[in-house]
């Protein structure tokens, strides 16, 4: 699958965090979801990781430092 779908999966799993403030841990706990939808893909945890800072600077979610993010309102 392309980046361009990786970053909407990973849009869909914050979607579905049901806090405005959230951790990377929390985004991990859909690992399993995204493994499914990308059984090619080994790395999700690092995937994850790298698509944040993608959506940091779409503006889509704000990164708080140490693993902590919060959602914008375009999100």
């Amino acid at each position: 699958m392309n980046q361009k779908g990786w970053i909407l999966d990973v849009m869909e799993i914050i979607d579905k965090i049901k806090t405005n403030e959230f951790t990377l841990q929390d985004a991990y706990k859909f690992e399993k979801e995204l493994a499914d939808l990308h059984p090619e893909n080994h790395h999700i945890k690092p995937k994850i990781r790298q698509q944040l800072p993608i959506l940091r600077d779409k503006g889509l979610v704000a990164s708080l430092g140490k693993g902590k993010y919060r959602k914008t309102s375009r999100v």
